[in-house]
């Protein structure tokens, strides 16, 4: 219309006309679109924050990263080496376990019959988010969701097989790691988090392994009521209040209370393959299930994608997979007994754990460094870490001594914890009302 303005086809005038309601339409269509968005964001959240992400001026695409040497990488290929090497170096050592000592270990142990029914593959099928990302095999959930009515059946005679033989495909083993920037210098790459995006198969296949793993668990009541995190009827706010409700109590008593806020250095990628398989066994876990997540962890493989470019596949040698179903359920089985001995008031969510206790009397303050020691001996035992520099003690009450607390011959910090003080006041606030 500019164009036929400008050749003298049309007055400005009716170009004006055409131009307002032009304008009108662009207005009116990105309003539903926006509206769209909004209504559908449970089931497309990737959608919505993309939109979110397109129109904010600040990108979050990963930007220069900082090797060893001080040389700034800038090459998304060198980049993702860089990437996958770093994650790869956190990985705790890799011990064997073989096919004997695990059936030895699983003798008398009550093999299950049968995990896996069409229907459920089906409903799983069904009910898969077709906005997810795909895996390293290509395969896009949404394909598999519209194909849920021909594949099911098939696919529920290759789970099962799995199961029973225990031989688990490679492309079930492999995943694609996406870096998730966490805080700090965005240079570093210490401060992103893997996040694993592995095959839709596969994790179906996790959900019916997890579902047999999880009634096991609750029926026998295996895993510590101190866990908080990825339970059914558990969240953060249960952990908060089972907390608190202790700490406000001795508080409103009078009497001093110290609280240690504990921090594992890269909990979930330093998970022993081995210690795992033999807490699994421990917890009467059947033989066939055993086999089956020691021969998956095995040979475990990664690479990372920074837009569309991959680095090398390298081998995972401990670990569970962020991103994955099982990954978990796997953590809580490992932690589970990190509060054996423990006297004071220890709680969970996942790997954060906080210890509290009276801190009255110098036994007392005792006692709780006691218990750090136990928590620090759990550690070296299990081939985990805790993060000095992130353990914090906070002190209440008004008669404090402000004990000093040590982990490995290293003083622990003391912290106002202003965000969890404020907690604490809200809370006791609640209960007075």
């Amino acid at each position: 219309m500019f164009k036929k303005w400008k050749e003298g086809y049309i007055s400005k005038e009716e170009y004006n006309v055409v131009c307002t309601n032009c304008r009108a339409s662009i207005r009116k269509a990105k309003t539903r679109n926006e509206l769209r968005l909004a209504r559908e964001t449970k089931n497309n959240k990737k959608g919505f924050w993309g939109y979110v992400k397109s129109k904010r001026k600040v990108k979050e695409a990963i930007g220069c990263l900082q090797s060893e040497n001080g040389e700034l990488i800038k090459n998304d290929i060198e980049k993702a080496e860089l990437l996958n090497s770093y994650f790869v170096s956190v990985f705790s050592k890799k011990d064997s376990v073989t096919a004997t000592d695990l059936r030895c270990a699983s003798e008398g142990i009550r093999e299950s019959k049968h995990i896996i029914e069409t229907e459920r593959v089906r409903e799983y099928l069904a009910n898969l988010n077709e906005f997810k990302s795909p895996g390293p095999d290509g395969l896009h959930p949404r394909v598999l969701k519209e194909l849920a009515g021909v594949i099911a059946e098939p696919l529920a005679v290759i789970f099962e097989n799995s199961w029973r033989t225990g031989e688990v495909p490679d492309d079930w083993r492999r995943a694609n790691v996406v870096p998730i920037f966490k805080k700090g210098k965005k240079a570093d790459p210490g401060n992103y988090r893997p996040v694993s995006l592995t095959s839709i198969p596969g994790k179906i296949f996790e959900q019916s392994i997890k579902q047999h793993v999880c009634q096991h668990l609750d029926r026998n009541s295996v895993i510590n009521r101190s866990q908080h995190g990825f339970v059914t009827n558990k969240s953060c706010q249960t952990n908060l209040i089972s907390f608190y409700d202790k700490i406000t109590e001795w508080v409103d008593q009078g009497n001093a209370v110290d609280i240690v806020y504990l921090d594992f250095s890269k909990a979930f990628d330093k998970v022993s393959h081995t210690i795992l398989i033999e807490k699994m066994i421990k917890y009467g876990i059947d033989k066939v299930t055993v086999r089956w997540v020691h021969n998956w962890l095995s040979d475990l493989t990664q690479r990372v994608v920074i837009n569309g470019c991959t680095s090398n596949w390298k081998k995972v040698l401990s670990g569970v997979p962020q991103g994955s179903v099982l990954g978990p359920v796997m953590f809580n089985i490992f932690i589970n007994d990190l509060d054996e001995g423990v006297e004071g008031k220890l709680i969970k969510f996942a790997d954060d754990t906080k210890l509290g206790g009276v801190a009255n009397t110098r036994e007392e303050r005792e006692r709780i460094q006691k218990d750090l020691e136990k928590l620090e001996q759990w550690a070296a035992t299990n081939r985990m870490v805790f993060n000095k520099e992130k353990c914090k003690v906070l002190h209440l009450g008004k008669k404090n001594e402000k004990n000093t607390y040590r982990m490995g011959g290293i003083r622990l910090s003391s912290s106002t914890c202003e965000k969890d003080l404020g907690v604490l006041v809200d809370h006791r606030l609640n209960m007075s009302q």
